[in-house]
């Protein structure tokens, strides 16, 4: 167990210089239990983070910050697949450079997602055509009141776009411990997606696409330890049928993907590009000049800067087109999680950022 200092500017990519009461590391499970009966005992607020990736620190945090660094991969062979039991304080991107060097091909398009493995089943990360909830097979968790290790299977997960039952139900009094992957061994190029389409399905390798993925993502999304971001800030918004076409309408030349579940998926980056907002700026923080999903921390900015900026997009985007974006970045209060809709929800108040 590793106790750092308050501060949480490494431990947060938008690289914030926001503080914490207490950061810990922990390496094992008992260190994280201790941890969760020490503060609960004492009610002192806690988190758990990975990376912190996908969070937005608003305030000091008044509690304990836990940052898990809990190791390990295993993998198991079987006739047909490739089974992995991956300790969730893995680095994402180097298990599936891990994956390709053993000759595991399937998570290439998922090259590059920043954050840990326990973050991944939170958030089912996905890019370029491809989900966790593919590969997934089962998710490990700590029952901090009873100190038993649940093995939820893939059904059990509720994995939907960029959401999963961990964001509504495991929450409190639980943690991540691990992540349970399958592999199939007869790999198959994914390359629908319009940014992989022109590559040839019968000769292209999974190395070819992992470095074409690693290269796309380096050229769209800066650096963070050169400017301070936490990827995409806003989903794309999934909206019904009915009221998609309503849009589509108004503003036929939005890009959008019908779904399989009666609604329309449209492009966040190109609805925050028709509010030409690319390249705008509220204090240090600005929306990037190559993604306009993506806010950056360009000049030493502050919690409020970029909060600000992000409700400038929200009522932007909504008042243009009566569609509300919803926060793909969790946002961190001064004792915990904040629901996107306390901040985001007067969708009739019209604002001059």
């Amino acid at each position: 167990m590793i106790i750092c200092k308050n501060s949480l500017k490494y431990f947060n990519t938008f690289g914030l210089d926001v503080n914490a009461f207490k950061i810990i590391t922990i390496k094992n499970i008992s260190e994280l239990y201790y941890l969760w009966k020490e503060n609960n005992q004492k009610l002192i607020p806690y988190i758990i983070l990975g990376s912190g990736s996908n969070v937005l620190f608003l305030n000091n945090f008044k509690g304990t910050v836990i940052i898990n660094r809990l190791k390990g991969i295993l993998i198991n062979e079987t006739k047909n697949y490739w089974n992995l039991h991956v300790a969730a304080g893995e680095n994402w991107h180097q298990l599936v450079k891990y994956t390709i060097k053993k000759n595991i091909f399937g998570l290439e398009n998922l090259a590059l997602i920043p954050g840990c493995v326990g973050s991944a089943p939170i958030q089912n990360i996905g890019a370029y055509g491809v989900s966790l909830k593919n590969f997934c097979k089962y998710v490990e968790i700590l029952n901090f009141s009873n100190k038993k290790i649940i093995r939820l299977s893939y059904k059990k997960c509720n994995f939907k776009y960029r959401d999963s039952i961990f964001k509504n139900f495991y929450i409190r009094d639980y943690a991540i411990i691990a992540l349970g992957i399958t592999i199939s061994k007869k790999w198959k190029p994914n390359i629908n997606y319009k940014d992989l389409n022109h590559l040839n399905f019968n000769t292209v390798t999974p190395h070819e696409i992992f470095n074409y993925i690693c290269k796309i993502r380096k050229n769209k999304i800066p650096n963070p330890k050169i400017y301070g971001n936490a990827g995409s800030f806003f989903k794309n918004p999934l909206i019904p049928n009915k009221l998609g076409f309503q849009i589509l309408k108004k503003f036929p030349n939005l890009p959008y993907i019908v779904k399989n579940n009666n609604l329309l998926k449209f492009s966040a980056a190109k609805l925050i590009d028709e509010c030409n907002l690319k390249g705008y700026m509220y204090g240090g923080a600005m929306i990037h000049s190559k993604h306009s999903l993506i806010i950056i921390n360009k000049f030493k900015a502050t919690s409020n800067d970029i909060l600000n900026l992000a409700i400038k997009i929200y009522y932007c985007v909504g008042n243009k087109f009566g569609i509300w974006l919803e926060p793909e970045v969790r946002l961190i209060g001064t004792v915990g999680e904040i629901h996107p809709s306390i901040i985001f929800y007067h969708k009739d108040l019209k604002i001059n950022i």
